[in-house]
């Protein structure tokens, strides 16, 4: 009776550490991504709202945004305005590769809300891109606004929460298990 009750704690133990556990690393992942897709919607806000129209049509910025990184290419951190029968107009970052945006080409695609999705169109660098599609006064037409950040920041941060995770719940597993051995044992005794 005693090795049946034990092991029947310690698989209840473990069902309930792993379930624990993956739920715990959703969530902790989903604020993850979350706050770094929170840092690129800010970043698209003040795109957008450094922008105008200049008096031959094309947009421009009155004013750089402030990341350095946006100046160094290859740096990571880019930023592409788009508008159909315009060029599009890169950071600087992106040197010589500009993004393949989704929105500016097709007329029924709007993005009112930012859209978020990741991509490989850069070599060797996955990237998160937010795009969102604006008419700005002065002009009908639909700029597509888009920013985008290399991921490795973000993967190295979930995955230090993932060790952390891990090695926690690996602790406080076997100290239950030890706990539930002992209790079992004097419990019974």
């Amino acid at each position: 009776m005693d090795s049946y009750a034990a092991n029947a704690i310690d698989v209840a133990l473990f069902v309930l550490l792993l379930g624990g556990g993956f739920a715990l690393d959703r969530t902790l992942t989903a604020l993850v991504k979350d706050n770094f897709d929170d840092q690129l919607d800010y970043v698209l806000t003040a795109l957008i709202s450094a922008a105008e129209i200049r008096p031959d049509g094309e947009v421009a910025l009155y004013r750089q945004l402030g990341d350095q990184r946006f100046l160094e290419p290859n740096s990571g951190l880019y930023y592409q305005i788009d508008g159909a029968g315009y060029e599009p107009w890169p950071s600087r970052s992106l040197w010589d590769t500009p993004l393949e945006l989704r929105g500016p080409d097709d007329p029924e695609h709007f993005d009112s809300e930012p859209h978020f999705y990741n991509s490989a169109q850069i070599p060797g660098e996955p990237i998160r891109v937010v795009e969102r599609t604006v008419i700005l006064p002065g002009s009908e037409t639909r700029w597509t606004f888009a920013v985008a950040s290399e991921t490795e920041e973000m993967d190295a941060q979930i995955q230090q929460v993932r060790s952390i995770l891990i090695w926690s719940f690996a602790a406080l597993g076997l100290g239950l298990i030890v706990m539930a051995l002992l209790q079992i044992r004097y419990g019974l005794s």
